[in-house]
């Protein structure tokens, strides 16, 4: 399993690559990943101190490599050292993110209970939707209490599609969304015929200190 660290303010470095949920932007530090933003993500959702495009980062490319391998279907765990920072409200909803396994999901009120606040389900929510560290840190195996697909930073379609690609039982994928990718069936289609490797990157580039996300992140 991945193990975690939690730094603050760290100078960050970043590469963007293609998956078959689109861009996403990794982040690290010098300590670990920091993030895994989508293409279309929401300005202000992470803030990471980006200061330099290094696709050569060691931690970048590690990352690089397993996402590559679960997308081809080849991996259903990662082993990647992860530097995330927020409140120990917020890491203590990620760290349980950790321990959903491949192929399941838990609702918003397992996660609270397992976490010990159980009445605090909104609050999971709330830190479910500030991952930083998306795919690795699962939260799209989180679901509403019924199975519903509910909301997920980088789009319904993409939390179809990452279920159908684990695997996930159809009974625990209910009332799925017009436009959710047309639902598990059509979702799992696609990640079957979407599992191939990540073009590998090379190159080092500074780019501007952005204090948000990415803007090559962003819709």
């Amino acid at each position: 399993m991945a193990r975690t660290g939690y730094g603050s303010g760290k100078r960050c470095s970043c590469t963007i690559v293609n998956s078959p949920v689109g861009k996403l932007t990794l982040v690290a530090t010098a300590e670990g990943l920091a993030g895994i933003l989508w293409e279309n993500e929401r300005p202000g959702r992470v803030r990471l101190n980006v200061e330099v495009e290094d696709a050569s980062h060691p931690v970048l490319v590690e990352t690089e490599r397993q996402l590559a391998e679960y997308f081809a279907g080849q991996r259903k765990a990662f082993a990647v050292v992860l530097d995330f920072a927020g409140t120990a409200f917020q890491r203590k909803v990620w760290n349980a993110l950790l321990t959903i396994p491949f192929g399941e999901t838990r609702s918003y009120r397992q996660i609270a209970t397992q976490i010990g606040h159980p009445d605090a389900v909104r609050a999971v929510g709330a830190a479910n939707g500030r991952n930083p560290v998306s795919i690795i840190v699962p939260c799209h195996r989180v679901v509403g209490t019924n199975g519903r697909l509910t909301g997920f930073a980088g789009g319904l379609d993409a939390k179809a599609y990452l279920l159908a690609l684990e695997g996930t039982k159809p009974m625990t994928l209910l009332d799925v969304p017009d436009g959710a990718g047309g639902g598990l069936v059509v979702a799992r289609n696609q990640a079957r015929r979407n599992r191939q490797a990540i073009p590998p990157r090379s190159g080092r580039r500074e780019v501007r200190r952005q204090p948000a996300s990415p803007s090559r992140a962003r819709s």
